[in-house]
């Protein structure tokens, strides 16, 4: 994902035609659900219900950290985005901030009148920051096989794979006709789950198609970043950067402090907790075998949480925060 990723992104700032097909993301993020969802046994359900209290405490910390973002984001860019109204400015510093995905809180920033170029910029270079950032961190730390709980399969059977393929799919689809955010990804993988916690063992995903996936994956983050991302307002961008590398860092301090409370190995907390996408921060802990269910289900938890909080939040804080002068 990585190595995809970077070359692509570097290629469009230089203006290169790249381009992301959405039928093959798509299927990417589905070969990924499908994937994380058969790490779902009934041991490990019963292991992520019992920590039920702790993905709460992560929902309530993303939710503060987002706010908190904002509000340093709207004191920093009050006397420089002057093209903005007050209420703009309010809007956009808000959902740039908040910890969810960047295609879902540009939709809700737009229906909320914010500069949505500069809320995508946002989101995506915080993504990019944290996808390249935390790997490497935990590989230079020397963390990986902490996995003590294996997957529900372990083999790859034909019959089972398209039988695994078929439910899937139906799973997608479902999502994708009630419009939830991200059906690909969260249709597979509810739909996975559902049948490994049942006991069921159908088929392992291939290697080769979960690196195809992950390569298609990459690529789509990357192709974000084009000639116009990089001449989007440079204090924006820089000081989403430097906010980025403080919340990275205030999340591995408030996941070591998970860590102690749970008994879960820091590694497993600070990619449960950081500020990144579901699907790279799952494939981080699948590739490296850190606690991958803890992880997809903090990430999970978290996701559909701001996506339901993050507007009656918006409009609780705009009815309590004074206009800046």
């Amino acid at each position: 994902m990585i190595g995809p990723l970077l070359a692509t992104s570097l290629l469009s700032m230089l203006g290169a035609p790249t381009e992301s097909w959405t039928p093959l993301r798509n299927g990417g993020q589905w070969v990924i659900g499908t994937a994380l969802g058969l790490y779902f046994t009934p041991a490990v359900g019963a292991l992520v219900a019992s920590l039920w209290w702790a993905i709460a405490l992560g929902i309530a910390w993303a939710l503060l950290l987002g706010l908190g973002f904002g509000a340093w984001l709207r004191r920093v860019h009050a006397g420089h985005l002057i093209a903005l109204t007050p209420a703009e400015l309010r809007s956009t510093t808000y959902f740039a901030s908040a910890i969810g995905g960047a295609s879902e809180m540009t939709l809700i920033a737009e229906r909320q009148g914010a500069r949505t170029d500069l809320v995508a910029a946002a989101h995506s270079l915080r993504v990019l920051l944290v996808t390249v950032t935390i790997p490497f961190a935990l590989q230079f730390w020397g963390v990986s096989g902490l996995d003590t709980l294996t997957l529900g399969a372990r083999e790859v059977h034909g019959g089972g794979l398209l039988a695994l393929a078929g439910l899937t799919l139906a799973g997608a689809l479902l999502m994708q006709r009630l419009g939830r955010a991200n059906p690909w990804f969260m249709g597979a993988l509810v739909a996975t789950m559902l049948v490994t916690l049942c006991g069921v063992t159908l088929s392992a995903i291939p290697t080769a198609l979960s690196n195809a996936a992950q390569l298609v994956i990459g690529v789509s983050l990357g192709v974000r970043f084009t000639p116009a991302f990089v001449h989007t307002a440079p204090r924006w961008l820089a000081s989403v950067a430097l906010a980025s590398f403080v919340m990275m860092l205030l999340c591995a301090l408030f996941g070591w402090a998970l860590s102690h409370l749970t008994g879960l190995h820091p590694a497993t907390m600070l990619l449960g907790t950081s500020p990144g996408g579901i699907a790279e921060m799952a494939i981080t802990a699948k590739v490296l075998q850190l606690g991958v269910p803890v992880v997809t289900a903090f990430q999970v938890c978290r996701l559909v949480a701001v996506l339901v909080l993050v507007e009656p939040v918006y409009h609780w804080r705009q009815g309590r925060t004074p206009s800046l002068p």
